[in-house]
Order: structure tokens, then sequence, then C-alpha cells
């Protein structure tokens, strides 16, 4: 009787394959972030070191995180659902076109600014600076976040991101131009005054570009204790919750300012009920590009300040 045993044939059945799919996920949902960061220290110390043109690595930068996370949405993802159509991507292109382009142009006397008041050496050296400018930073993204929130004119530019009902890397773009401008403008602006040299404003720039990608990312991540320190897709699924009671976690890179203003409702393993608008009739679909930049110059609707 023939007892040996086919190895290939055990490899390709179901059980194995699960398991090495399961085990594939739990290794991505502990590496995924520290990969990331990793990426982008090296991405920084490199820039800074030989002189490569900031603007142009911070672009190329955005378009790696973004592939990344579309990358992983696809082999880790936390809600299949939430996939975007080709209809959606064709969407999220436009306004990501738009988000850049137009973003960039009207940010041009915000960075003529920036260029005449953040010091070529700062104050403290690098290795101090950033520490300090990551808090002032998160600070100033989670003061202007809150008000776009709160506000009622600034909630209609910042309203048309939540307007989506999913949540993922390619919607991370969904935004109204002025908002990218006033809520970037804000955190540049801050940090040049304070003091901060430019190579530590990039560097800031580009962990806002990490994290605003990495919380939107429809990826079945974890971080654990780290949710306490930093902004995490975790979190960021409540924010656009549809039950206003658990849309708070306003952080976009640290959370220790919702934990301090009364705003994180984060806990493990929690759910938000449905994401998008709590009244989706006061914004344009996103599919109407036009209508939703011509917005906020529109009648009202509903109350002020509502997270629509």
């Amino acid at each position: 009787m023939d007892i040996s045993y086919d190895y290939d044939a055990a490899l390709a059945s179901p059980a194995p394959r699960a398991r090495a799919i399961s085990a594939i996920r739990a290794v991505g949902r502990i590496v995924t972030y520290p990969i990331l960061v990793v990426a982008m220290v090296v991405v920084s110390v490199a820039a800074l070191r030989y002189g490569w043109n900031l603007g142009t690595v911070n672009f190329a930068f955005l378009i790696g995180a973004l592939t990344y996370f579309a990358i992983l949405e696809r082999l880790i993802p936390y809600e299949p659902t939430w996939h975007p159509s080709l209809r959606e991507w064709r969407w999220y292109g436009v306004y990501f076109l738009l988000t850049v382009l137009g973003g960039g142009l009207a940010q041009l006397p915000i960075m003529a600014v920036v260029g005449v008041v953040a010091a070529p050496q700062g104050w403290l050296p690098l290795w101090a600076e950033m520490p300090l400018a990551v808090l002032l930073g998160s600070l100033a993204s989670y003061v202007m976040h809150r008000l776009g929130h709160t506000n009622a004119w600034l909630w209609r530019l910042h309203g048309v991101h939540h307007v989506p009902d999913k949540v993922n890397v390619g919607n991370n773009g969904v935004n109204h131009i002025f908002d990218i401008v006033l809520a970037q403008g804000a955190v540049q602006l801050v940090l040049a005054f304070a003091g901060f040299s430019e190579p530590a404003v990039f560097v800031i720039g580009l962990f806002v570009i990490v994290q605003g990608y990495f919380i939107h990312a429809n990826i079945d991540v974890r971080i654990g204790w780290l949710n306490y320190v930093f902004s995490s897709p975790e979190q960021h699924r409540l924010h656009h919750s549809t039950d206003l009671t658990e849309a708070g976690n306003f952080g976009s890179d640290l959370s220790i300012w919702d934990q301090l203003f009364g705003t994180f409702t984060w806990r493990s393993g929690r759910r938000p009920a449905a994401v998008g608008l709590h009244n989706p009739k006061s914004f344009p679909p996103t599919g109407e590009i036009v209508a939703s930049l011509l917005h906020p110059w529109r009648a009202r609707v509903g109350a002020r300040g509502a997270r629509g």
C-alpha cells in the first residue's frame, strides 16, 4: 500500500491556504504602520542630506503612499464593500487632481510667506525640533479640523469630504480645494511663525501626508496602545460615522488632543454604525463635482455647524 504524502496537494488544499492567508493578514496588521514610518524617516533623512527638491519628494511620497495603501486594501481589507468601483475611482481621480493642482496654486502665497519667515536653521537641532513641531503642527491641524465641523461656513467646505458612504484611501482626496488650502496653510504658517526651520516644516508635511492616507485606508490594521498616541484607521472610521455621538477623533496625526479635549471616541473593536453624512441631502453627491465645489456659496441647508 502506497503511504507516501503528497505535500503539493496538501498545500493546495483549502485549510493550509486559509491558514496562510490568515497568517499574512495577521502579520500585515502589525507591520503596515511601522513600514510606513520607517519609509518616511528614510526618505526625510535622504532628502535633507542630499539636497533633493523637497516639493518633488513630497509629491512622490504622496503617490507612493497612495499606491502602498491601494495594494494593502486588496490584501488585508477592513470592509470589502468599501472597495471603490471604477466609476468612483474616476471621481476620486478628478478630486485628487483638483486638490493637488488647485490647492498647489492657491498655496503659492502661503509658501512664499513660509519661505520668508521659516528660518533656514531652527533655534534647536533638527532632532530636538521635531517632537515640538509635531505637537504644535498636530494641534493646529486638530483646531482647524474641529472648526471644520463646528463652524457653519467651514463645514460647507469640509463636508464635501464626508459625503462618501465608504472610507478608503481613494476618497481621502475627496475635498474642497479651499478646505485643503486652509487646513494645510494653517499648519505650515503656525510652524513657520513659531520659528521652526524649513527642514522641520518639510518633515512635518511628509508626516501629515503619511497619516492622512493611513487613517483613511480601508485596511484591517491594528496599532494597539499606540492608538493613545497616534491617529489610526480604527479611530478615523468612527470620525466618519453617521452617528454623531461617536464621530469625534478630529486628530489626523496625533490622538492626544482628542483625549485632552474630550473628543476621543475610540475603543478596541468599536465599529461605526455607518459612514457618510448624517443628512445625505445636505450636500451634492460626490459624483457631482462642480456642484460640490460651488456648494459653499449656495443657500444653506440644515442646522448651523451640524455634521450634514
